[in-house]
């Protein structure tokens, strides 16, 4: 089993900046893939940005040029900059082993004046 533990949210005013971090522990052997979520208020989670031993990181649309995920052992990191209202969300780190998905447990992020 892999645990995750994610930190860095909180309350942040627009044009602000956070990190989020996901640090997995446990049985982390072959974890070749790891990446951010995020969800808001009623609307499905969806996916912010993704990194993959042997592939280019990647990132939806809507972020573009303001995040940036990166990767150092077992801890992927979301650093969030230039952060928008619309940006307001639960943020979900996920891993991969294998075949085999774990979810980190979410932090919050808020993005308001």
């Amino acid at each position: 089993q892999v645990q995750l533990v994610e930190s860095g949210g909180g309350l942040v005013q627009p044009g602000g900046s956070l990190r989020l971090s996901c640090a997995a522990s446990g049985s982390i052997f072959a974890i070749n893939h790891m990446g951010w979520y995020r969800q808001a208020p009623g609307k499905q989670r969806v996916l912010v940005a993704t990194i993959t031993s042997g592939a280019p990181t990647n990132y939806a649309d809507f972020v573009k040029g303001r995040f940036t995920i990166s990767r150092d052992k077992n801890t992927v990191f979301l650093q969030m900059n230039s952060l928008k209202p619309e940006d307001t969300a639960v943020y979900y780190c996920k891993v991969v082993q294998y075949a085999t998905v774990f979810w980190g447990q979410g932090t919050q992020v808020t993005v308001s004046s």
